[in-house]
This record gives structure tokens, C-alpha cells and sequence, in this order.
């Protein structure tokens, strides 16, 4: 049997940031329990992934723009027509017999969004059951002032949009086989936020606090006795929630 064609921007491979302290970035990371990624030599600058089993966070000592999502599609260089096609302007195009292929651009809010030929870590070996104190990774959500232009640009890239929600707050929900993500209004928080939810997230909360992890103000209308906001050394906003993960 074939297999399904994948979608145009490939796999998700990490959720990428640029940090100038990794060391800081790495040991925020570990205390609420993440795992170590063996990395390989594909990329020359200072690099380092950590997962809970779910999601990949790639910490960079480079500049470009940060945050951005990582996907990995083989023979990159040859699927420049297609980015044309679909009326994507790369902001990066490094292809080439001698050199690392990748490709990257934003969409129409400037959320980065890269495209590497081949994965730059091994996955790690962690039982399902084995949740960070974060609970389970839900989604990447996005701002966007405009949902519908979100959706049209992002759904040809190989995402399906639900029905738009309004709680914990105004948001749409798109899916992938790799990746889930949900487009949130500016106003409810003006940068992207990784959402975690877990049914005991008020007896997580605590415990990180317990153990000294700092609390930001939430976004506009979500509870705070059951749900946090919490923000990495190197700007990444962190939403844990209450409820199924």
C-alpha cells in the first residue's frame, strides 16, 4: 500500500529558540523534567534539544528569528517549485550538494517557520507514562490577529482546522499527523505559547511552585487557582491548563 504524499513542509522535527545562556535555558528544562536528545554535527553553532516524550525544543546560540517551528522534509532543495507554488517567499534558501539544506519564512504574522533536509537528533526513549511537571503537551498556539487568513495560509501547508473555541479563550484549533497548533488574538498574549494540560494541572501548579519555579500574570480571562503561565530563561511562554490532555 502507498503511503499518504507528505505534506509540503514534511514532519515536525522541534520547536527551535535562541537562547544566550543554553546552560540556563537547558537547566530550566530539567527541573521540570525533561530529557536529554543525543544531537548530531548537522548543525556547527552551539545546540541542544531536550523532550518530554511529546515535544522536541531545540535551544540555539545562533541569530535568527526565534521562535520557530522546525520541520524535516528530505530533498528540500528539490521542493523549492512546490514553496513557489504555493506562493511562499523564503526568507532562507541553503541548498546545495556540499551543504546542510534548509529553507525558511514566516507566515503572515511573522511566525518563523524552517525546513531542514534531514533530522538533527536521535528521539529518546521515554515511556508514554512518563510526564514532565508540566502534564501533557497539547499544542503550539500562535498569535494572529486574522484566524481565517491563519487558516488559508497554514492549511495548504498539510494542517486541518476545527471549529474555532472560545474557552479557555478565543482560539483555533489545526491539526497535523506531527504537529498540533491553534492560532490565539494578540490580545490574549502577543507571542507564542506551548499549552500543556493535565485533569490534576491545580496539583502541578502548586508543586512548581513548591519548588520555587516563577509564575507570570496569565493571559486575560483564564483562572488562575487551576492554570499557570510560566516563561523559560529564554523568552518561551509556557501555558498549563486544566483539563485533558
Amino acid at each position: 500500500m502507498a503511503s499518504a504524499p507528505l505534506p509540503l513542509i514534511g514532519r515536525f522535527h522541534e520547536f527551535s529558540v535562541t537562547s544566550t545562556d543554553i546552560r540556563a535555558s537547558v537547566g530550566f528544562y530539567e527541573q521540570l523534567g525533561f530529557t536529554h536528545a543525543a544531537t548530531s554535527d548537522a548543525l556547527t553553532h552551539p545546540y541542544g534539544v531536550l523532550s518530554d516524550g511529546r515535544l522536541y525544543l531545540g535551544v540555539h546560540q545562533r541569530s535568527v528569528p526565534s521562535p520557530a517551528l522546525t520541520f524535516v522534509r528530505p530533498d528540500v532543495g528539490k521542493s523549492l517549485p512546490a514553496f513557489a507554488a504555493a506562493r511562499i517567499k523564503l526568507t532562507t534558501c541553503r541548498t546545495g550538494a556540499d551543504v546542510f539544506n534548509e529553507i525558511a519564512f514566516s507566515d503572515p504574522f511573522g511566525q518563523a517557520v524552517t525546513v531542514l533536509e534531514a533530522r538533527t537528533y536521535s528521539p529518546v526513549a521515554r515511556p508514554a507514562t512518563d510526564v514532565s511537571l508540566l502534564g501533557d503537551f497539547a499544542e503550539v498556539s500562535l498569535p494572529a490577529a486574522d484566524f481565517a487568513a491563519a487558516q488559508a495560509f497554514w492549511e495548504p501547508l498539510g494542517f486541518v482546522a476545527a471549529e474555532e473555541a472560545q474557552e479557555p479563550y478565543a482560539h483555533l484549533p489545526l491539526t497535523s499527523d506531527t504537529l498540533d497548533i491553534s492560532f490565539h488574538h494578540p490580545r490574549t498574549l502577543e507571542r507564542p505559547m506551548l499549552v500543556f494540560r493535565s485533569p490534576d494541572m491545580a496539583a502541578r501548579v502548586e508543586r512548581l511552585r513548591e519548588l520555587g519555579v516563577a509564575m507570570s500574570d496569565l493571559p486575560r480571562g483564564i483562572r488562575a487557582d487551576a492554570n499557570a503561565l510560566l516563561e523559560s530563561p529564554d523568552g518561551t511562554a509556557l501555558l498549563l491548563l486544566q483539563g485533558e490532555g
